[in-house]
């Protein structure tokens, strides 16, 4: 039996092999010929393809705010996740999910795993993930606190290996930003630019650090003549549509935080907040959390990976995997 967990996101794919490590990260992306319904490609290669197909091929994101919209899609490209890491042999995944997934939310998991070839199939909590994945010990008296920003998602959550005291999950992430910078490039220097270029534009230049002069050459077509243009961006240009959200991610965190027990809160203040998401790479990004929450925030290593890497040790330890699982 080959144990695997796989983190189904919003922008990005990851799956965690039992021995192997994280064998892969594509995006969560098809393309599909209108006229017959055939998908053509997949992952990283269909999404090169946004913005630039002609009428009769379209780009699809099967999945949308963490949740599956296309299940035929989905299934498909799961397939080809599979089939590039396995060959004929039974699979046992995980699948990490937000914070209180709904039963209607992991039926549709549960669907497309089984229609992609999956014979067992189980859930965690993406925080409880987050923690693991940056050997955070877990046990029954220390509580742990995560934030975990998806691009279409952020879970937020207290919780101890004797269950989760409070967690809430938010349509805000990644991609609120990717499509504010578009309208906020597009307001303050009269240049339409596309969704590949403003995620590129975030992750290059996206800072949370007052007066960060870090600056790219962006490419586009300017509003008015519909020619060709480039611009110079830098950090503080996209401060306020990169800011607004994170904001409204701390405003959630604090009305959680303000519900716990004070034993809790306690243990909160000692341990502090730990972070996990492709957001958390801005610069800055952990000292504003720090900042705002008025308590120590963690990301180690690579906070993308941070969820798939704790599903990874978790179906390594099935004695673990049973406390968390959902039911």
């Amino acid at each position: 039996m080959l144990k695997l967990a796989i983190d189904v996101g919003t922008s990005v794919t990851k799956i965690y092999r039992i021995g192997s490590g994280i064998v892969f990260a594509e995006a969560t992306c098809v393309t599909v010929q209108k006229d017959t319904g055939e998908i053509r490609a997949f992952g990283n290669e269909a999404k090169r393809l946004l913005g630039k197909t002609a009428d009769l091929t379209e780009v699809v994101f099967p999945v949308f705010e963490g949740e599956i919209v296309n299940e035929r899609c989905m299934a498909a490209y799961l397939e080809y996740c599979l089939g590039k890491i396995v060959r004929r042999s039974s699979v046992d995944a995980v699948f990490c999910v937000p914070c209180a997934c709904p039963a209607s939310s992991r039926e549709k998991y549960y669907r497309v795993a089984k229609s992609a070839g999956i014979a067992r199939i189980g859930f965690v909590e993406a925080p409880y993930l987050a923690a693991l994945g940056q050997d955070i010990p877990l046990s029954e008296s220390n509580p742990v606190f995560a934030i975990d920003i998806g691009a279409g998602k952020t879970s937020s959550a207290a919780f101890s290996l004797d269950g989760m005291i409070a967690g809430v999950t938010m349509n805000v992430g990644g991609n609120n930003m990717d499509i504010h910078i578009i309208d906020h490039i597009a307001e303050n220097f009269n240049l339409k630019i596309g969704a590949l270029t403003s995620e590129k534009l975030k992750n290059s230049v996206g800072s949370l650090i007052a007066n960060d002069n870090q600056s790219m050459i962006v490419n586009g077509r300017d509003v008015a003549t519909g020619k060709p243009r480039s611009v110079a961006v830098c950090s503080e240009d996209i401060l306020f549509p990169i800011r607004i959200y994170v904001d409204k991610i701390i405003e959630y965190a604090e009305l959680l935080l303000q519900k716990l027990p004070a034993e809790v809160s306690a243990a909160m203040c000692k341990n502090g907040v730990i972070l996990s998401g492709g957001v958390c790479n801005l610069a800055g990004f952990a000292d504003y959390i720090s900042d705002k929450l008025q308590m120590d925030a963690l990301a180690v290593g690579d906070p993308q990976m941070s969820v798939v890497l704790g599903g990874g040790r978790a179906i390594g330890n099935d004695s673990l995997l049973r406390r968390i699982q959902m039911e």
